[in-house]
């Protein structure tokens, strides 16, 4: 069949213009259906990158097609972030309401199909693990077209998006010592750790910057280690141990020594995105298997502990339990809480018992943003939790709020949240002169003072609890 052709009222990002079907003519088109909470999409978004590279200077465009799952991912604004913070240089259509996704019958996220230089459809397939079929395709049709005579010259580029320069660049996740003393940062995207000392709650001084900056998996001394995208961290006295998430590695930082290595390197990580350290073993949540790993460091055994990776929300015995993306982790007494962010769950696993509970969340298309009971209260992608005192503070990621969830009442409360109905801003409005969050990442809790990673922010905060006052951490 003919390509269908793309609404003429679509918002585009990284496009030079509105991209018509016409404007395609003589190119080889790779459309790639994604939302940017989806970690198979993450996934794929390496190959993009080389097949856009294979192919450079060639008749050949990739777009993205943004077809949103949640609610929050339908905000422009928000798109262009994930747009920069995933370091995408294609267009991307913004398909908010599936408009495109129904033309083309796509099911499922990521979905990929192949346009010839004609205008027609010519191959069709969902899922990860297609890099060498697509490169194979889109070399035939090169071809073909060339052979018949139908091929253009390359589109004209935009500038691709970027995250504006500063300190940080889509902080990711943060921990800080038993002391009080010590602030790690990751520092996603220039692939470094941020190693601070908290001269006072709201001026972090960096002494440590671990890595090189550039994209690599490199082990060594501070200055010459490499990350991917770093994510989850935990102190473990003079050890800093870190998700590699993007090299799909766990990396352990020697403070004393100031070297990092890699632990487990014989086995097949999937997407580690937050990490939690016990009497010698670590817990590590595999976003991309949809379950909870063990790794005992005396050892070097590392295992599947909670999850058989279907994803999907299912209570009961750890090994049997499902989970959906988990991002988030936090021990406190015999108690594993995690954020399963793609079911909008808060949840824990009992260490003794071995059971998974579910406290807040009931399904993978269930969210919305609701105070109250556990039963009634709603999340949206959360991604961070940290337990302590019979509250378990959680980074509510697509609803740019931090939520405090008191064990003992089984309720939810909003600490800090955007104003969606404010829609005026009076001069001396106290309320207006704060930065809303936006996409929260993380939370630590250090006296009575909560740190925050503010991710779309490019900041970390700080929430005084028994003032309310949120201010913003001065890191240099």
């Amino acid at each position: 069949m003919r390509a269908p052709e793309f609404p003429s009222s679509a918002v585009w990002i990284n496009a030079v213009k509105p991209l018509r079907l016409a404007d395609l003519k003589g190119q080889v088109v790779l459309l790639d259906f994604w939302t940017y909470c989806c970690i198979n999409c993450i996934h794929v978004m390496p190959d993009l990158k080389y097949l856009e590279h294979k192919f450079a200077g060639r008749p050949v465009v990739v777009i993205g097609v943004h077809s949103a799952k949640f609610e929050n991912e339908q905000e422009v604004g928000n798109i262009e972030s994930a747009v920069a913070r995933y370091e995408i240089e294609h267009p991307v259509l913004v398909d908010n309401e599936h408009i495109v996704w129904n033309a083309y019958g796509v099911r499922a996220w990521p979905t990929f199909v192949l346009i010839d230089a004609e205008g027609v459809i010519r191959a069709q397939g969902s899922g990860e693990g297609l890099r060498d079929a697509l490169e194979k395709q889109i070399g035939d049709l090169l071809a073909e077209g060339e052979k018949k005579g139908f091929l253009g010259s390359p589109l004209p580029t935009a500038a691709p998006r970027r995250a504006p320069a500063g300190t940080l660049s889509f902080p990711g996740k943060i921990a800080i010592d038993p002391g009080g003393k010590r602030l790690a940062i990751a520092d996603s995207n220039h692939n470094r750790i941020l190693l601070c000392v908290l001269e006072t709650p709201e001026h972090a001084k960096i002494v440590e910057a671990i890595g090189t900056g550039s994209v690599g998996a490199a082990d060594g001394g501070f200055s010459a280690a490499q990350f991917n995208h770093p994510q989850g961290l935990c102190f473990a006295g003079e050890k800093l141990y870190v998700c590699d998430t993007e090299n799909h590695l766990l990396r352990e930082v020697d403070l004393a020594e100031k070297t990092v290595t890699t632990l487990a390197a014989g086995a097949t990580l999937n997407s580690p995105w937050d990490v939690a350290w016990r009497d010698g073993e670590l817990y590590v949540a595999m976003a991309g298997s949809h379950q909870i790993w063990r790794l005992d460091l005396a050892s070097g055994r590392i295992e599947p502990w909670a999850g058989n990776g279907r994803e999907n929300i299912v209570d009961g015995d750890r090994r049997n339990a499902e989970l959906a993306q988990p991002s988030g982790l936090s021990l406190f007494g015999d108690e594993l809480y995690f954020a399963d962010s793609e079911v909008s769950a808060l949840r824990v696993c009992h260490l003794k018992s071995g059971e998974v509970e579910t406290l807040v969340g009931t399904g993978l298309f269930d969210f919305g943003f609701r105070d109250g009971a556990f039963d009634a209260a709603l999340l949206q992608h959360c991604l961070g939790v940290c337990a302590a005192d019979g509250k378990v503070y959680v980074a509510d990621a697509y609803n740019h709020a931090v939520r405090e969830a008191d064990l003992a009442a089984r309720t939810v409360k909003t600490l800090v949240g955007r104003m969606k109905d404010k829609k005026v801003c009076m001069i001396g409005d106290a309320a207006c002169e704060l930065l809303p969050l936006s996409e929260p990442n993380d939370v630590e809790l250090v006296g009575r003072k909560l740190y925050i990673a503010d991710t779309n922010n490019h900041l970390i905060r700080v929430l005084d609890l028994p003032t309310m006052a949120l201010k913003d951490v001065k890191v240099e």
